[in-house]
């Protein structure tokens, strides 16, 4: 099984939305969609994994990663909804951090768009 995703551009960040599993045959499909986002959007990058049935251990990896890349141009990346079955994810040493939102609600409201948009 391999992920789906969907990225769009919201006031002052950039949505990725996952479904499937994000396992050791998603991950390169995932760095993908992050480099989809990274030339595309500005500004904290938000993960959406409420459609996520789950990752593995290269899956996270995969997410610390990403977090790296964002990192390098100044960005940030965040999770929003983590799987219940994956509920504490844990960067290695030296990564970037990663915030975690319990939902998509939550992540946005933390980052509120520019005035009057």
């Amino acid at each position: 099984m391999t992920i789906q995703w969907h990225y769009e551009n919201r006031p002052g960040v950039g949505l990725l939305s996952l479904s499937g599993f994000l396992g050791e045959q998603a991950c390169p499909r995932f760095a993908g969609a992050v480099g989809w986002a990274l030339t595309r959007g500005q500004g904290t990058l938000i993960v959406d994994l409420t459609g996520l049935q789950g990752w593995s251990e290269g899956g996270q990896e995969t997410l610390a990663a990403a977090a790296g890349r964002l990192a390098e141009q100044g960005r940030s990346l965040e999770l929003a909804g983590v799987p219940v079955d994956n509920a504490a994810f844990t960067p290695r040493a030296g990564d970037p951090d990663i915030r975690c939102h319990r939902n998509l609600e939550a992540a946005l409201a933390a980052h509120p768009g520019p005035a009057g948009r």
